[in-house]
């Protein structure tokens, strides 16, 4: 039989601590600019995080993060606290994804500008070549009071 491998695209394993200090911008449902760090909104919680390259690409925008809306009330049955879309992208261009994806109260998405966060976990991916400059791989994690419980990679 053949072997097959899985290539981690993160750094993050289970048991890792986030970063608690990186922040990470987003927009409240009132219209208003917020900034938060990783540690705000991960103490005491359980959080899943769906991290992808950009927001309105096309695979992110109709496979990805569409399955989470789908399901964020039952994830919140389940006792999941938050559910946050992480991208390398600005807070403006991340609530107009919010809008367009109809997120709004659903999912909480994630400006990491800077790639700060992203940077922080090892998840970079440099699509220069594309002329995206450098972005986050595709992975999703669910977070027990910043504890990585679980990496789904892809």
């Amino acid at each position: 039989s053949a072997k097959r491998s899985v290539v981690s695209v993160s750094a993050l394993a289970v048991g890792d601590k986030l970063p608690s200090d990186i922040k990470l911008s987003y927009f409240d449902v009132e219209g208003n600019m917020q900034e938060t760090t990783v540690g705000s909104l991960t103490k005491g919680k359980k959080v899943v995080f769906v991290v992808v390259p950009g927001a309105f690409t096309p695979t992110c925008s109709l496979k990805h993060v569409p399955g989470f809306i789908d399901n964020a009330d039952k994830l919140k049955a389940k006792g999941v606290d938050t559910i946050g879309c992480v991208s390398v992208n600005d807070a403006f261009v991340m609530d107009a994804w919010a809008k367009q994806l109809g997120a709004d109260g659903k999912i909480l998405m994630l400006a990491d500008g800077s790639g700060t966060f992203t940077k922080a976990v090892g998840a970079e991916l440099d699509l220069s070549d594309k002329g995206l400059g450098q972005r986050s791989r595709v992975y999703s994690m669910l977070v027990e009071d910043g504890v990585v419980k679980v990496v789904n990679n892809g």
